[in-house]
């Protein structure tokens, strides 16, 4: 089972020890995806901000 985080910050933390993460654009929202080795991390946030946070993050980013 996925788990959804709430806080932008911790999910860029967790972005270190990713493999690589999926984002995924939808109408008025955007889902980025962490995939570590042993959970898949969520985060759903506004379009403008996840353009910010995809610059902090630190692992591959595929887009869906």
């Amino acid at each position: 089972m996925p788990t959804e985080i709430f806080d932008a910050a911790r999910f860029v933390e967790i972005s270190e020890r990713a493999e690589y993460c999926a984002v995924k654009r939808l109408k008025d929202i955007v889902k980025l995806k962490l995939h570590t080795a042993r959970r898949l991390y969520t985060l759903k946030v506004e379009p403008v901000e996840a353009e910010e946070l995809i610059k902090k993050l630190q692992c591959e980013i595929r887009e869906i």
